[in-house]
């Protein structure tokens, strides 16, 4: 299966954003606010697990209290 990338209509989907207002974000007064900082990647070498445990703990709690 390949991708290319000229196949996608990008105004397609920029209408359907704009329709939906995907983008916007849901507030809510019931929850407290919630504010979880992650560190940007950086080029410091190969990949190695350590990246994939200090991204994906943040994102773990990040989409918990999403919920």
């Amino acid at each position: 299966m390949s991708y290319s990338i000229q196949s996608v209509d990008e105004d397609y989907w920029q209408q359907r954003w704009d329709d939906e207002r995907i983008f916007v974000a849901q507030i809510s007064d019931n929850k407290p606010s919630f504010y979880c900082l992650e560190m940007y990647p950086y080029p410091s070498g190969k990949m190695h697990m350590g990246h994939v445990r200090n991204y994906s703990i943040g994102d773990a709690v990040a989409r918990y209290k999403r919920m």
